[in-house]
């Protein structure tokens, strides 16, 4: 009987050791690729994400826009969400959830290229004030897409709803919304902008950066408590992260960051080859750092438009403790 009640405690203890071994099961959002880079990671050589299955998986989770990826991380249904600042702010006055910026994703920054909105070259719209009365496409309400839109019709007297209207729609359907006319102004974002213009099927309105200026387009956050919780797999899956980003910059891995975006996006490499992970690109930190100030003018920008409601101190909202850890241990790569 003794025998029989140690065989049994040992047996526990073994599988409670084999819970506590099991890799965090991430559950990230993304947007489009490769703009999000996350659903590339399990198709990159295992040396460049050692961490990967050890302490860490990625389960990559499609959500539209980061208004939405805010609705799924207030319901935790997501545990890192990619948020605009729009995003962002809306995720701390109005649900009031206790997140935390832990990274960068990408940002708008000069000399790197911008993404904008187009009109079809066949249309009467040639300034600003010639969307009056048009349909406008964005990916998603809440993103720094939206804020940027809404900026500039603010600028030229036009407000949403009474002199445009606004219809979201998939990145990767709005140049198709343009051609077929179920919008007269789409956003496009790489590469369809620069395919539009090669093409000589849009004609560029404005960027984000015309709109906005310098912004910290994208942002990872996660909840506060997730971090507590789960910061030393969060620290390897950040340093595996910005190990994967300096491999898909290096020149000499070009061919094989391309042959994984076409596995993953079923597009083919001339798709991207121009300008994918080069200045045409958007901008990405090489240490996933955030801009603390950048990070608040574009806050506070926000309400100044009348987009939110009240600002706040982002710095409140910011842990970058942990991808400045995993940028330590790359230190001379």
């Amino acid at each position: 009987m003794i025998r029989t009640i140690a065989t049994l405690v040992v047996a526990a203890l073994a599988l409670a050791g084999a819970a506590a071994a099991e890799p965090l099961k991430l559950r990230v959002a993304y947007s489009g690729v490769p703009g999000h880079l996350t659903a590339l990671m399990q198709h990159v050589p295992k040396d460049v994400i050692p961490h990967w299955g050890k302490t860490y998986v990625v389960d990559p989770i499609f959500i539209q826009g980061s208004g939405p990826a805010m609705q799924a991380q207030a319901a935790k249904e997501i545990d890192l969400a990619g948020y605009s600042y729009q995003s962002f702010a809306n995720a701390v006055i109005v649900a009031n959830l206790d997140i935390r910026v832990v990274e960068e994703c990408l940002s708008d920054k000069a000399p790197n290229g911008s993404i904008g909105f187009y009109a079809r070259p066949d249309s009467d719209i040639r300034r600003i004030e010639d969307v009056r009365g048009k349909v406008v496409g964005i990916n998603a309400r809440g993103s720094t897409i939206d804020a940027a839109l809404h900026k500039m019709m603010s600028d030229h007297g036009l407000t949403d709803g009474k002199d445009y209207q606004i219809v979201e729609v998939r990145f990767d359907a709005l140049p198709t919304a343009l051609r077929a006319k179920r919008v007269d102004v789409a956003l496009l974002n790489l590469p369809f902008n620069l395919m539009a213009e090669k093409n000589g099927e849009g004609r560029k309105l404005f960027t984000l950066r015309d709109a906005l200026g310098p912004t910290q387009n994208l942002v990872w956050t996660a909840w506060a408590e997730f971090v507590g919780k789960n910061r030393a797999a969060m620290v390897d899956f950040l340093e595996d992260d910005l190990r994967m980003r300096r491999w898909l910059y290096d020149p000499k891995n070009r061919d094989a960051a391309l042959k994984i975006l076409t596995t993953v996006t079923k597009q083919p490499a001339e798709a991207f080859a121009d300008y994918v992970f080069t200045v045409k690109d958007s901008y990405r930190d090489p240490n996933g750092d955030v801009d603390p100030d950048l990070l608040q003018k574009n806050v506070d920008d926000l309400q100044k438009l009348g987009l939110t409601k009240a600002t706040f101190d982002v710095k409140k909202y910011m842990d970058m403790s942990l991808v400045r850890e995993a940028a330590g241990r790359l230190r001379g790569m």
